[in-house]
């Protein structure tokens, strides 16, 4: 039998137990109530202004790179030999400076965003922690597991409000 097979017809037994009727259940979007928090905000603004000037010199490298190939294009034939191997020979350089600090920015972005969560964790699990506590929930699912709740079920506000308030 099939993992989703197993797990509809215990989703269905569970429905069918009069137990069920008393449960107290709520759905919680982990994600979103990292990325949606004031540090989380935070942070991204602050990346922006870490990782700026960076992925500007990225803009312009690309546009320059566009800017030979579209020359060399554009020219075809009608460009001396010496010309359109001196454009193709600094396009191709340019396409090498963008990989290469691309993947650079990209490198130092995810170390970056891991330290941010390496320190936000710790909140977000204490705030769900102590609002299922305050809840007194008997089951919690993961939103992305849930196909459609009902928003007074979603408990992800509650949470991002109390990580807020966490200091």
């Amino acid at each position: 039998m099939s993992k989703l097979t197993q797990l509809v017809l215990l989703g269905g037994a569970l429905l069918a137990t009069p137990a069920f009727a008393e449960m107290k259940i709520a759905v919680l979007n982990y994600q979103m109530a990292l990325l949606e928090s004031d540090a989380a905000k935070k942070y991204a603004v602050d990346a922006e202004k870490k990782f700026g000037p960076q992925l500007n010199k990225l803009k312009t490298l690309e546009s320059d790179a566009k800017r030979l190939q579209d020359r060399v294009v554009k020219g075809g034939d009608k460009l001396p030999q010496a010309e359109r191997e001196r454009l193709e020979l600094e396009f191709k350089q340019k396409a090498r400076d963008f990989q290469f600090q691309s993947k650079e920015l990209n490198e130092a972005k995810a170390v970056s965003d891991r330290d941010m969560l390496k320190q936000l964790k710790p909140k977000l699990d204490k705030a769900v922690e102590e609002v299922l506590q305050k809840g007194s929930y008997d089951l919690v699912l993961e939103r992305g597991a849930v196909v459609d709740v009902k928003p007074q079920y979603d408990i992800t506000r509650q949470v991002i409000e109390r990580m807020n308030q966490l200091r």
